[in-house]
């Protein structure tokens, strides 16, 4: 069995101990130590990094009670080392872990829901619980979340006995082997776990909930605190300086800034809708109506603008029309429709002709190729003659 240092103090950063096994395991190698400060993935928080000695460890397993660390070189057996674990990303998962205590604790206390999985990743923590929380209702658990920061309250750690177990409430109430250890914040949450929390909620800083959606039932609840939340809060302010700077709106008046423009937008769209529903209608009105079969290749054409140009051809009286708008990755989108025929069938074989996809009614069909325009015309030009024969 290996001494667990990190349930002595959660905040060990340098240890010395002695080298039991080190053996080959695969690219790596697992080195089992008599006492550690590295903590193995466990409680829905990942393994810890750091160094013995100059090697870096890469990650931390444990099984059968023995805590294997993950080294990129070996270690000799017998030797006396100093460990050193990555404190900056341990104490920002400490700061997540001990979060996710304080808003579990209110969410159950508030709604009697449990937190049915927790996930604490790389970039950010999340939480699912069994019930539905509302925006607003999840903004009220956030205040409580952060009053309980503030307070600065001691995180308590027990390992009570079988008989103080039974008669105990608390959160994560199942079967377990072995010794229980349970972490207590004073007021806000009781329950069983594996990993290391601050010592104070202070440590925690900010506690934001930044997304919850429905999940599984119940909603999933994502959630940044201390570093991650001030960093989050840090990019998201140079995001608005950056919009405030293109829209030359103050800062807490983007939005309707951004709705104005948006507005303006919508109104300068239409004219040109408008404008370019004339200018197909020219179009239209060049190509000779005793053409029954037109295919024609076009540029900058708005929204609807092939369909329209499409329709605009056919009331002049041709029986199929094809029209191809070129995209910015050099494809084509097109639209295809007839007055008379079924131009099902045509679009298949330009599809499989051109790697094509796309479909419709019998009268129209949509769809997007990849081509050269003379190729395209030529095999849109053959099916022509073969139709009229």
């Amino acid at each position: 069995m290996t001494e667990k240092l990190f349930y002595e103090d959660s905040h060990k950063k340098v240890f010395t101990a002695n080298v039991q096994m080190c053996r080959p395991k695969g690219e790596y190698y697992e080195v089992v130590l008599d006492r550690t400060a590295f903590f193995p993935e466990g409680g829905g928080q990942y393994a810890d990094t750091g160094w013995l000695g100059d090697i870096r460890v890469t990650d931390v397993r444990e099984r059968d009670g023995i805590i294997y660390h993950v080294m990129e070189a070996p270690l000799e057996e017998g030797l006396q080392v100093t460990g050193k674990i990555d404190w900056d990303m341990r104490f920002l998962k400490m700061q997540q872990h001990t979060g996710e205590h304080i808003v579990s604790g209110l969410v159950h206390a508030g709604f009697g829901y449990n937190n049915v999985g927790f996930h604490l990743g790389s970039e950010d923590c999340t939480m699912d619980f069994d019930g539905e929380i509302t925006k607003e209702q999840l903004r009220e658990i956030e205040w409580q979340a952060n009053e309980a920061a503030v307070k600065n309250l001691e995180v308590q750690v027990s390992w009570p006995s079988k008989e103080e177990l039974a008669s105990l409430e608390y959160r994560s109430k199942i079967e377990i082997e072995g010794a229980v250890r349970i972490v207590t914040i004073p007021g806000y949450d009781v329950c069983a776990c594996c990993a290391p929390h601050v010592k104070r909620t202070g440590e925690i800083g900010l506690i934001k909930l930044t997304n919850v959606q429905r999940y599984k039932g119940g909603v999933r609840v994502t959630m940044l605190c201390g570093f991650r939340a001030l960093a989050d809060y840090a990019g998201k302010e140079q995001h608005v300086k950056n919009i405030s700077a293109l829209l030359s709106a103050k800062e807490d008046k983007i939005s309707q800034a951004a709705e104005h423009l948006k507005d303006e937008c919508g109104r300068l769209k239409a004219k040109l809708l408008e404008e370019q529903k004339k200018l197909l209608e020219y179009r239209a009105g060049g190509i000779s109506g005793e053409e029954t079969f037109v295919c024609l290749f076009e540029d900058g054409l708005e929204g609807d603008g092939p369909r329209i140009l499409m329709n605009l051809v056919l009331a002049r009286g041709a029986e199929c029309c094809a029209v191809f708008l070129k995209t910015e990755d050099g494809a084509y989108r097109y639209v295809i429709g007839s007055t008379n025929m079924d131009i099902r069938p045509l679009a298949k074989g330009l599809n499989e002709a051109f790697g094509g996809r796309g479909g419709g009614k019998p009268e129209m069909v949509q769809g997007s190729l990849k081509g050269k325009e003379e190729e395209v015309r030529a095999w849109i030009e053959e099916k022509a003659r073969i139709t009229k024969e």
